[in-house]
């Protein structure tokens, strides 16, 4: 029989409406079990634990970092098959990447969560949670590292990132796609990841700032979030990368201190590509400004944070470009489901 642990941490799966009608994560994970019902896997033993109960929108890194430990300490019993991690769906794309740059285990990791909440009856949680925990508990799941499981779809968390704000299929994950489906209790794969070498887990995460580029931006922010203690900056840049001269000249004296910047997009998809002049993406790399790859903002930054807190100075370039571009190949058994 397989085991597999839950941990909650609250979000829209775990919430309901307090007496003002404004939703609250409250429900323990229990409760989230108890609503996923007797579909779940009947030949596994699925023991619950809590670890926060709290909207997404509302974790630090030390909360993240305490998400990640909770999972390595669960995986440290032997007869535990995989984790399943209920979460918020606004910062689960940040939790499960950061947990999957230190994820040397095989066994599955599964980041699930919900869009409608609990205390609706057409909540979209237990259903989730099945799946969840029917990834964790296959063997063949091991390898994949830590995915997102959602709306019947499976994703490498490296990359994954929330699409919509209310729509049940809520995650996708570029040009790599979903690895696999889970349908009725079955899970069917059609990829899996290519994984670089786990990285340390660290004792806390400094700050790294977003700053956003728009028509008219100056330096003020990156000036601000410099001053306020900011050990790297991600630039949310427009198309392929581009900002403009106050930018280029604000990230040479970043890196000129000692401090990375990491050059992300606004568009939903599509690579980096240092292309243009001017103020653009050719001139941001030309100062040492690193670039994002396939990763949106939310995730480059999570990368970021860890490459300062785990690397020399000297290390974090390569740290970064280790990791800007998940990829997958396809899954040579993927319709097989017995073994």
């Amino acid at each position: 029989m397989s085991k597999v642990v839950v941990l909650g941490t609250g979000g829209t799966i775990a919430s309901r409406n307090d007496p003002a009608g404004k939703a609250v994560a409250s429900d323990h994970v229990s409760v989230l079990l108890d609503a996923a019902g007797t579909s779940a896997p009947t030949d596994v033993e699925i023991e619950g634990r809590d670890i926060l109960t709290t909207g997404s929108y509302l974790l630090t890194p030390a909360d993240q970092l305490v998400i990640v430990r909770e999972i390595v300490a669960a995986l440290r019993d032997p007869s535990v098959s995989g984790v399943v991690v209920t979460h918020g769906t606004d910062t689960m794309e940040e939790t499960a990447y950061l947990h999957e740059l230190h994820h040397a285990d095989p066994r599955p990791v599964v980041f699930t969560g919900a869009q409608i909440t609990a205390g609706e009856p057409d909540s979209d949680g237990p259903r989730n949670v099945r799946d969840a925990i029917t990834v964790a508990a296959d063997h063949r799941a091991h390898d994949l590292g830590t995915t997102i499981a959602f709306d019947g779809r499976l994703f490498t968390a490296a990359g994954t990132r929330k699409r919509h704000t209310t729509a049940l299929d809520a995650f996708d994950n570029g040009p790599n796609g979903p690895l696999g489906r889970i349908v009725d209790g079955v899970l069917t794969l059609f990829a899996r990841p290519v994984r670089p070498q786990p990285l340390p887990i660290p004792d806390a995460l400094p700050r790294v700032d977003i700053v956003a580029v728009h028509p008219g931006a100056d330096r003020a922010l990156l000036d601000a979030a410099v001053d306020a203690g900011s050990r790297g900056i991600v630039l949310e840049a427009t198309g392929i990368g581009n900002a403009n001269k106050t930018f280029v000249d604000g990230a040479r004296d970043c890196i000129a201190a000692g401090i990375p910047v990491v050059v992300a997009t606004r568009v939903a998809d599509g690579d980096i590509v240092p292309r243009y002049g001017n103020g653009g993406g050719a001139d941001l790399a030309e100062v040492g400004a690193l670039t994002a790859g396939l990763l949106r903002p939310a995730q480059a930054r999570v990368l970021l944070a860890t490459a300062v807190a785990v690397s020399s100075p000297s290390d974090v370039a390569d740290v970064v470009r280790t990791h800007t571009h998940p990829t997958v190949v396809p899954h040579a058994t993927a319709n097989q489901t017995d073994q």
